[in-house]
This record gives structure tokens, C-alpha cells and sequence, in this order.
């Protein structure tokens, strides 16, 4: 450790250093490039009849897949639905058929 007199200069006005745009990971890249692919997928998502599959890779991991679908959805202000399949997870418009029914009912007031 060192410690040092300085110039109250440097307290009043810092040196302002120059923000680099930092590369990204290629977890970060991979990530990225799936959400972009999410997000194309749901733009296609426009009638009750069109369902997608979603199928899970070898290193994919079933919940973190659904969160970013749910993710990319909402951001692509698309209500839609996420169903369990057998290679994967299944996409579709949200319909009151398809709504969960889970959870508290929503009082008449």
C-alpha cells in the first residue's frame, strides 16, 4: 500500500477515462443469439393455430429455456403460452382455453 499527498485539483475535477466497449463473453454471445431467435419466433406467433417447438439442446437447461421465452415475450409485449413436450417446450398465443387456472381467482368487485 502506498499512500500519497495530492493536488485537491484532483478531487475537485477526476480525470475522466475514456469508456471502452467491452467484447462479450461467448456465453453472453451465445445468449444474445438466442434471445434473437426467441424474439423472430414469437414475431411468427400471430394466431391461435400457430405452435412452435422449442427443442432442448444437450447443455440446455429446461426452466432457464422457458425464463428467457417468457422473457423475450413480455418484451415483445406477446402474451402467449409454455407447455411441456418430449423433446422440449411448446409456444403458442395465450387463449382462455389455454390459460393456466392455477393460483387465486380474481374477485368481482
Amino acid at each position: 500500500m502506498r499512500i500519497r499527498q495530492v493536488d485537491v485539483s484532483m478531487l475537485d475535477k477526476p480525470k475522466r477515462a475514456p469508456a471502452k466497449a467491452r467484447a462479450l463473453s461467448p456465453k453472453a454471445q451465445a445468449r444474445l443469439k438466442q434471445h434473437r431467435q426467441f424474439v423472430r419466433m414469437l414475431g411468427k406467433v400471430n394466431s391461435p393455430t400457430a405452435v412452435f417447438e422449442v427443442g432442448l439442446g444437450a447443455d440446455d437447461k429446461a426452466l432457464t429455456i422457458r425464463q428467457r421465452l417468457m422473457k423475450a415475450a413480455e418484451e415483445a409485449k406477446k402474451d402467449i403460452v409454455v407447455r411441456k413436450s418430449a423433446k422440449g417446450w411448446l409456444v403458442a398465443m395465450a387463449t382462455p382455453e389455454r390459460r393456466s387456472r392455477r393460483g387465486r381467482r380474481k374477485s368481482r368487485a
